[in-house]
């Protein structure tokens, strides 16, 4: 590497971070703005649900009152085939499962791009997930639904939220984002968010109709989830979102890596 202007070579952490970790997309200003007000507007909404739930929870009222009539629903819809079907989306859901999934995922993905950036978000916005679940679980202390209607194993953890559920959503909303955003087609995106839906939807409905949760639980879940989505949007965008003639700061410009 040839010495900059300051007669330094750049450090190999800087070297490695411009070539693997630093990535740029051009887009108009009005299609990052939007994309900063998706990601406020996610975070709002995320926060206002969450905290709508969690007053129900706590006073034992609110939107827990469909609790109970959604459980003793789907007690009446249990049989064999179904029961089979929802216990290998639990496991695949699964706190074994799933972090074997995302590392596999993560590391391909790093390898096969040759960068860094979109995997290391992924990886975070999972983390995130998992201290918030196990945060919020023990300060709520919610009590599961009575234990000797599980399907799977009796289960005597906190229920509020769920940590299934909860890593269902971030794993399938941000991966959704992180491929649909470096495309141009709308219809891509569509198709990723719908197919995003429709895995959290099985992957809640599985958590209660195996008996481990109760219906605010996974809602609090995807709550939860949308504020990391946002979070993930907004720190996406500013790291990566640039718009052609700007300066751009933070990368190794060609006259740091010429002979003076």
């Amino acid at each position: 590497m040839a010495e900059g202007r300051t007669g330094k070579s750049p450090g190999r952490w800087r070297v490695f971070h411009d070539k693997f970790v630093v990535e740029e997309r051009y887009m108009s200003v009005q299609d990052r703005k939007n994309l900063y007000r998706i990601a406020v507007g996610l975070m709002i909404v995320g926060a206002v649900l969450f905290f709508m739930i969690l007053a129900g929870v706590l006073q034992h009222g609110g939107l827990t009152a469909g609790d109970e009539p959604v459980r003793t629903w789907l007690l009446t819809l249990r049989s064999e085939p179904l029961t089979t079907f929802m216990i290998i989306l639990a496991i695949i859901f699964g706190p074994v499962a799933l972090p074997i999934i995302i590392l596999v995922v993560t590391v391909a993905w790093g390898l096969l791009a040759k960068h860094a950036w979109r995997p290391m978000l992924l990886a975070g916005a999972m983390l995130t997930g998992v201290i918030l679940a196990q945060i919020i679980g023990r300060t709520i202390g919610r009590q599961r639904p009575p234990v000797d209607l599980m399907l799977f194993g009796a289960d005597f953890t906190f229920s509020f939220p769920s940590g299934h559920v909860l890593g269902a959503c971030d794993f399938l909303l941000v991966t959704a984002f992180l491929i649909a955003s470096r495309r141009q087609s709308r219809v891509a995106a569509v198709v990723a968010f719908v197919l995003a839906g429709v895995g959290i939807f099985f992957a809640a409905v599985s958590r209660l109709y195996l008996g481990y949760h109760w219906l605010t639980d996974a809602m609090a879940s995807l709550s939860i989830s949308f504020v990391i989505l946002g979070g993930v949007i907004a720190l996406d965008t500013w790291r990566t979102a640039r718009i052609r003639g700007e300066q751009i700061t933070g990368t190794l410009s060609k006259a740091d890596t010429t002979q003076p």
